[in-house]
């Protein structure tokens, strides 16, 4: 039902004690292995099926909401989830309930991997995960190609768009690093022109809608610059959590020598294998340039974004999705980013250092591509096989 100002008035909810949030969503952030799609499965399950506290097409409205903004999708819908039914201070209480448990478990697996002298067999761990990575890129942005392929549109016209946009965002990975989400930007704000010129707004939406920008800081060092770093994946990670490796990786590595190639290739590896938003990578990364005080202040930084996003507009969601400005930037951005996510496994690639590595990339390919296997069991299995091979003796 609609109102007079034109929001969605939906049925009242049953009131559900902060008790239960809290229970409910910490079990959520410890068994949430699999990232998004696994989130969408177990909230779906909870708060429309068994529970019944949201309607079956509020919940899908939600999900193709929160895909419309930046930041990690699955945990803003896990926070609108928890608004719906306690508001603000539910909200927050279920978030952090969400996030905690794997960011917790993946700043204790940072401690072990990043230590000064690790156990062989850890190092092999890393090492047979982490040459699986790229693959795991690959295979990314691949399952997001049909989709934005079809929301680009059927005309010639906005196909090759997309191909541009595409392969400006994998240049723009593989070459500047930093000032990548420049480009995600740019493809963007030229979708909106573009279609602005073919077509009259609608009557209602919002009149345009401007990216917030975070430029990169160079001449910032520290905690500075892991903020910025941080602030750049939370606010402009558009199209899932795996567009935050192409952000991150060249300030970790090459800017601020935060990290190692080897070591950010392990920070990936573990985003995907422990519970919760792959997100929590930018927890690895704050850890090795501060230790657990930088692994909280990334995590804090980066997360911030989707409590506000959900707080100050999830009353709005429904006008956000009638956007046509928001809806035209997203189907710009959206190849850049399946790009960028493709044309970040060149340099992960090149950070593999042992031959041995190659094998495990193409078994990982095969096992994504051909076997058509998940991400998680790709990692443990290229993991395991990394131990191994240190157990044996072979440097890794």
């Amino acid at each position: 039902m609609t109102s007079g100002e034109g929001e969605v008035e939906h049925r009242p909810m049953p009131r559900v004690s902060l008790g239960t949030i809290s229970k409910e969503w910490v079990v959520l952030g410890c068994i949430g292995f699999g990232g998004p799609p696994t989130h969408i499965v177990l909230l779906r399950r909870m708060c429309v099926e068994e529970r019944q506290w949201i309607e079956a097409n509020e919940f899908e409205d939600a999900i193709a909401t929160t895909n419309l903004l930046p930041g990690p999708a699955s945990t803003q819908l896990a926070i609108y989830c928890a608004w719906r039914l306690r508001g603000a201070v539910g909200a927050v209480l279920g978030g952090v309930c969400f996030i905690v448990p794997g960011l917790v478990l993946i700043l204790a697996l940072s401690a072990v991997f990043l230590a000064s002298h690790p156990p062989a067999w850890i190092l092999g761990a890393a090492a047979g995960a982490g040459a699986a990575v790229p693959a795991v890129a690959l295979n990314t942005s691949w399952r997001l190609v049909p989709a934005s392929w079809k929301r680009m549109g059927t005309e010639r016209a906005e196909q090759v768009r997309w191909v541009i946009y595409s392969l400006l965002g994998g240049a723009g990975a593989a070459t500047i690093g930093p000032y990548l989400v420049l480009v995600l930007v740019a493809c963007g704000v030229t979708e909106i022109l573009i279609r602005r010129q073919s077509r009259p707004p609608l009557p209602g939406s919002a009149r345009g809608f401007v990216p917030a920008l975070v430029l990169h800081g160079a001449a910032v060092g520290g905690l500075g610059a892991l903020a910025l770093v941080a602030l750049k994946v939370g606010a402009l990670s558009y199209g899932g959590g795996f567009v935050i490796v192409p952000l991150m990786q060249h300030d970790a590595v090459t800017t601020y020598h935060w990290m190692t190639g080897a070591q950010f290739l392990n920070a990936v590896a573990l985003g995907q294998i422990t519970p919760g938003p792959v997100v929590h990578t930018v927890a690895v990364v704050g850890y090795a340039a501060g230790g657990v005080g930088g692994g909280l202040l990334a995590a804090l930084i980066a997360f911030a974004p989707s409590f506000v996003f959900v707080l100050v507009g999830g009353r709005h969601f429904d006008q956000i999705r009638a956007n046509r400005a928001v809806e035209s930037f997203l189907t710009g951005a959206g190849p850049a980013v399946i790009g960028a996510i493709a044309g970040s496994a060149i340099p992960l690639g090149f950070a593999l250092g042992h031959l041995w590595q190659i094998s495990v990339l193409a078994g990982a390919l095969a096992w994504l591509f051909v076997a058509r296997r998940n991400v998680v069991s790709a990692l443990l299995i290229a993991g395991a096989i990394g131990v191994v091979v240190a157990l044996a003796g072979v440097p890794a």
